[in-house]
């Protein structure tokens, strides 16, 4: 036995607000799928057809997510109305899904004055299309790093989602219901963007104002503020490190007791967290952009590249040259 929702009353006659989905190769479900089950949450709490909304791709006809599920498309890109909204979806290896197709294709939407939102990674794909030039935006936090080194003409952001005028970008997974919530708020009310929120059993809607990522003291299980406040210099400062003594005076301790309190907590030294939190962007880096393993090196704080090798072989057990020939090998099987 099914139970019907309690119908919120809203005004509504005029033609229902279509969204095109575009699905990239490898995109991430769960960005796709909050998106969409919201909508049609919307229509059946309203009572009535407020949104449609169609699935296309590159080739039209199937396209694989990043866990391997295959979605079939209902027809291939093409020219759209006015009043559609893009929502592109993107997942793992956007920079190999984004093709020089899907790039002018967005670029003549664009121009059409078309809506365009990209979900989890496709930020990257508006961004090499150029229509993110001088706006602001998000992308998930994974793919920060490398989107910074690449576009430096974006205001990138670590909002869970950012709405700039007709460009909109989410950070991935669950943002895309936050996105799809405020779009239903500002079409239709909140009462209906909170009945469809209660459906979803979300009962933590976040704004454009709130950040993707966890703060330091849930991420690293401790609430320490000294503690936090030091882990927070390291991440803002990866490509000009801070030597441990610096960083112990600006939280009023000694360079001994910042190590106590290291180990006590982190079971490592800061130089070692330190050294983890670069090696990790590094390798964000070489996975993500074409920069040279040299510049790699340098944006994360390494003096030389023999330096940065060996530091990266000793916790990655393999070259950054290697890394980076694995991982393009993959890309082209």
């Amino acid at each position: 036995m099914s139970i019907e929702p309690q119908i919120v009353a809203v005004e509504h006659s005029g033609k229902p607000r279509r969204f095109v989905f575009v699905l990239m190769q490898s995109f991430t479900m769960l960005c796709f799928a909050s998106a969409i089950e919201s909508l049609r949450i919307a229509n059946r709490t309203a009572g009535k057809q407020l949104y449609t909304w169609s699935i296309i791709g590159e080739d039209g006809e199937a396209v694989a997510c990043s866990n391997g599920s295959v979605f079939q498309l209902e027809g291939p890109l093409r020219e759209l109305e006015r009043d559609d909204t893009i929502m592109l979806c993107g997942g793992i290896d956007v920079q190999k899904a984004t093709t020089k197709r899907l790039l002018n294709w967005l670029r003549r939407e664009a121009r059409r004055g078309v809506t365009i939102a990209g979900l989890c990674t496709a930020g990257y794909s508006m961004a090499k299309a150029g229509l993110l030039d001088g706006q602001r935006a998000t992308i998930h936090w994974e793919n920060q790093d490398s989107f910074i080194e690449e576009f430096d003409n974006v205001e990138l952001t670590k909002s869970v989602f950012v709405v700039d005028g007709n460009r909109i970008t989410t950070a991935g997974g669950t943002a895309s219901i936050d996105l799809m919530l405020k779009i239903v708020a500002d079409d239709h009310g909140e009462d209906l963007a909170n009945a469809v929120a209660d459906i979803l059993i979300y009962s933590a809607i976040r704004t454009d104002q709130d950040t993707q990522r966890l703060s330091i003291p849930t991420r690293i299980g401790v609430r320490h503020p000294k503690l936090s406040r030091v882990i927070q210099m390291m991440e803002l400062n990866i490509e000009e490190p801070i030597s441990p003594a610096i960083l112990a005076k600006d939280v009023g301790m000694s360079t001994r007791q910042l190590e106590r309190l290291f180990r006590r907590y982190l079971s490592r030294s800061p130089k070692r967290y330190y050294m983890e939190l670069r090696l990790q962007k590094a390798r964000n880096l070489l996975m993500q952009t074409d920069m040279t393993v040299i510049n790699v090196a340098l944006a994360c704080g390494f003096a030389s590249p023999s330096h940065f090798s060996k530091c990266y072989r000793s916790h990655y057990d393999t070259t950054p040259y290697r890394e980076r020939g694995s991982h393009a090998t993959r890309l082209t099987v």
